[in-house]
């Protein structure tokens, strides 16, 4: 969308799978044209970018390999780097490079109704260069972030994986967790009562992500499993922890540990 809007490409050719989600995009402006033969959108592209399930790459780059235009740009925006961009690096042709990046600036809805030309303006993207990544093409892609109002970063594929596996991958497995719990509060507990109607803005606030593609995390959750189990481990010693607090009645040691966690949020922006 933005690259239509700020006519940074001669035609933008929109791939997918329901054809009815690419009629909404040609309608909001975001597309000239749709396609849902990857060989017929892909053939002759400049720049390609993937905004499928990450589980979905390499296939995809397979299918697409006798069909890249010499010279041409693959980049993403998926929510894993690490392995990933090292085997789409090894899968691609002499000549086809790719720049991974990942713009932190989603939301909990998905297909193309939910995207906006503001959607990335004062966000952050991270770009994954490797040693083999190409300067122009890592320069073309910073340059179509920063036109999208996004400040752009650079970051190893596998830091960026455990830095966002804390600070992302973490909390939407935290909050698809706390449904599932509430869930099974409801009907253990007070299965004559529908605990979410009862539920207020925090409640809403607290599990908003969890609205989010269950495809997308579920391929995110396997891709960075190995940092998301640590993670999930130091959550569960936290949970433990405050549970000891709470059975000991220990009104004080739970004071300053939720002043604790108040001043780190406070720190949010």
């Amino acid at each position: 969308m933005v690259l239509k809007h700020e006519q940074m490409a001669d035609e933008i050719v929109g791939i997918g799978r329901r054809v009815q989600n690419l009629k909404t995009a040609v309608d909001l402006g975001a597309i000239h044209r749709y396609v849902t033969d990857s060989q017929e959108g892909i053939r002759g592209a400049d720049l390609i970018v993937l905004a499928t399930p990450v589980d979905t790459y390499e296939r995809q780059v397979r299918e697409w390999r006798p069909w890249l235009h010499p010279g041409a740009i693959v980049t993403d925006v998926g929510s894993v780097k690490g392995t990933l961009v090292e085997r789409v690096e090894q899968l691609l042709p002499s000549g086809i490079r790719f720049v991974g990046a990942h713009p932190i600036a989603g939301r909990e809805k998905i297909g193309v109704a939910a995207g906006s030309l503001t959607l990335f303006r004062q966000a952050r993207c991270i770009l994954t260069p490797t040693a083999t990544t190409d300067a122009v093409a890592l320069q073309q892609i910073r340059a179509m972030w920063e036109k999208a109002g996004s400040t752009v970063l650079t970051m190893d594929p596998h830091l960026h994986d455990r830095v966002l596996g804390a600070v992302s991958h973490l909390p939407h497995v935290v909050a698809f967790g706390l449904i599932n719990a509430l869930t099974e509060i409801q009907r253990r507990a007070t299965p004559e009562v529908d605990l979410l109607t009862y539920g207020g803005g925090g409640l809403r606030d607290t599990t908003r992500i969890a609205a989010s593609s269950p495809e997308m995390w579920r391929d995110i959750c396997v891709w960075n499993k190995d940092n998301l189990v640590s993670m999930l481990d130091d959550f569960e010693e936290q949970i433990r922890h405050l549970k000891q607090l709470i059975k000991n009645g220990d009104g004080p040691s739970i004071e300053r540990e939720f002043e604790r966690a108040k001043t780190v949020r406070e720190r949010l922006r």
